[in-house]
């Protein structure tokens, strides 16, 4: 019903389209729909990243909750507000443009759709261990979220892979309730900010390990440890943990933005952080998709209420 009712109402002028239905743009999607804004959500599906977290505690109101519960509320919110002002269409978006006064959506399926403004939130893929057993053991002791999984390994020996800031941000979390915390650092240099690197070292329940490159992930029902490569003495070397957080980049989701909008080397879009608008005077980002500092989920999703204030300033001043 949603879609053929869109495909009738393709041409017709919205003033905003949502791009993504992550935190971002279901935080997006609910406020424009309380200020009666004519919006198209557009998504494959409801979630983000987080729907393959089996435990998510850092969701503001939910001390513990599944990531495809937290979709399923993600959509039953939105859906209180859709009808003739708000509407969803669950498609793959494969072209974004300006045009005129505005931009045009077009989807996998064919359909096009116009409107005065855009707030793009498509998030980010995380970059996924490509070991031995890595995959096997993911959501039994490996994860790629310590923000969302940390709390489910206090007082264990836990390992952080990647030598970035997401790495020391997480060890740092991490030692808010682990018994240990190893980090393993790929080169002899460290990538993250000197000021985060030390103080993170400071912590007595702390190790860095350099010229690390992790080659194997053990367990039997869950992770009991790894074993990664000494690129100095070329030996491989076990160590015994019960929970491995790999933080080794994000790859943001912009490849429709591309040329769009202005991105930076890592391919994410570059916002005005008091406005989170882009580039285009029509187009505004929120989210992992773009350059902020901190990715989660209540980051994100305040991220997109600033954009969402902003585009019905920007559009109710015209």
């Amino acid at each position: 019903m949603e879609l053929k009712r869109f495909m009738e109402k393709q041409v017709t002028l919205q003033d905003l389209i949502i791009v993504g239905a992550g935190p971002a743009g279901v935080s997006a999607a609910v406020y424009a729909g309380r200020k009666k804004l004519k919006t198209i959500l557009i998504a494959p599906s409801f979630g983000g990243q987080s729907i393959v977290s089996e435990s998510i505690h850092n969701w503001i109101g939910f001390p513990s909750i599944a990531g495809s519960k937290l979709a399923e509320s993600f959509e039953t919110h939105v859906r209180e507000y859709a009808g003739n002002d708000l509407n969803i269409v669950l498609e793959s978006v494969t072209t974004i443009q300006t045009e005129g006064n505005g931009v045009s959506v077009t989807t996998d399926t064919g359909a096009v759709y116009h409107a005065r403004a855009l707030l793009f939130s498509a998030g980010s893929t995380r970059r996924t261990l490509d070991v031995t057993g890595a995959k096997e053991f993911e959501h039994k002791g490996l994860t790629y979220c310590a923000s969302c999984d940390g709390p489910l390994f206090a007082d264990q020996d836990v390992v952080v892979v990647g030598g970035g800031n997401a790495g020391f941000e997480s060890a740092a979390q991490l030692l808010a309730y682990c018994k240990t915390v190893t980090l393993l650092n790929r080169g002899d240099t460290v990538r993250a900010d000197p000021v985060t690197v030390e103080a993170v070292s400071k912590n007595s329940h702390f190790t860095l390990i350099k010229n690390a490159i992790p080659k194997e992930v053990h367990g039997e029902k869950f992770v009991t440890g790894i074993t990664y490569m000494d690129t100095i003495s070329k030996k491989d070397i076990k160590l015994s943990v019960g929970g491995i957080f790999v933080e080794i980049g994000l790859i943001p989701t912009t490849s429709t933005m591309k040329g769009v909008v202005d991105m930076d080397e890592a391919g994410r879009i570059t916002i005005d952080p008091w406005t989170q608008k882009t580039s285009s005077p029509f187009m505004w980002a929120a989210g992992d998709c773009t350059n902020i500092k901190y990715h989660q989920n209540n980051i994100a999703s305040g991220n997109a209420v600033t954009a969402l204030e902003d585009i019905y300033v920007t559009l109710k001043s015209k």
